[in-house]
């Protein structure tokens, strides 16, 4: 009874194999989706030095709250401003001979409105802002340009796998597995140097150009092969 047994796992096994057996193509699809920006994040710093550590932080809280308050005053809503580093630290001079005090605090504030850019910066300057690290730039419709991107980067797969298929006298069937390694935006970004609250005046001219962002996400589909 237990070769009989034995005899029939032999023989059904290959022939089980054999059914689950499929001949596939798996390709890499590509979408990219190219918009203009419609908002733009700016990173704040407002930095003071001294000798005396207090009075350092004392300066540096009081720019800190006007800065605050003015983004407030000119239509920045609260959840678009956020402090992002605090920093206090002293440094050594040795022409002086004494030691120099620090303190920094950086803030993130996301611009809806492009077109107030100059004025807001303007302002914030003469409310103690002095430096700028960097503007990204972003757009407000990202989900439905991410789900754009989707479309296309499946689409893009399905030609290349018809492409290979055709080449081979064959045709693809349905996807069997579809896998996204990732998603990936490329925005414009502008850095900005140290700013002196006299040397900035923007006088009505544009120095805010927002260019093109692209947002782009890849797929690796299977599909069958017939």
């Amino acid at each position: 009874m237990k070769q009989l047994i034995l005899l029939f796992t032999l023989i059904t096994l290959p022939s089980m194999a054999q059914e689950k057996l499929h001949s596939v193509v798996s390709v890499s699809g590509e979408g990219i989706v190219k918009v203009i920006p419609d908002q733009v994040t700016l990173n704040l710093t407002i930095e003071n030095t001294g000798e005396n550590l207090l009075q350092v932080k004392s300066i540096n809280d009081s720019s800190v709250d006007a800065v605050i308050k003015q983004l407030k005053n000119s239509g920045i809503a609260e959840k678009d401003i956020q402090t992002r580093r605090v920093d206090m630290g002293k440094s050594y001079d040795y022409n002086t001979k004494q030691y120099q005090y620090r303190a920094t605090q950086s803030i993130t504030v996301l611009l809806r409105q492009l077109d107030k850019y100059e004025s807001l910066v303007s302002s914030l300057l003469t409310h103690g802002l002095n430096r700028i690290d960097g503007i990204q730039f972003g757009s407000s419709k990202m989900e439905s340009l991410l789900e754009e991107a989707r479309v296309k980067a499946m689409a893009n797969a399905k030609l290349k796998a018809e492409q290979y298929a055709g080449a081979l006298g064959q045709k693809i069937g349905k996807a069997i597995q579809i896998q996204e390694p990732g998603q990936h935006v490329n925005p414009p970004v502008l850095r900005m140097a140290k700013m002196e609250m006299a040397a900035y005046d923007s006088g009505g001219q544009e120095t805010l150009a927002a260019g093109e962002m692209e947002i782009s996400t890849s797929v690796i589909v299977i599909f069958e092969l017939q």
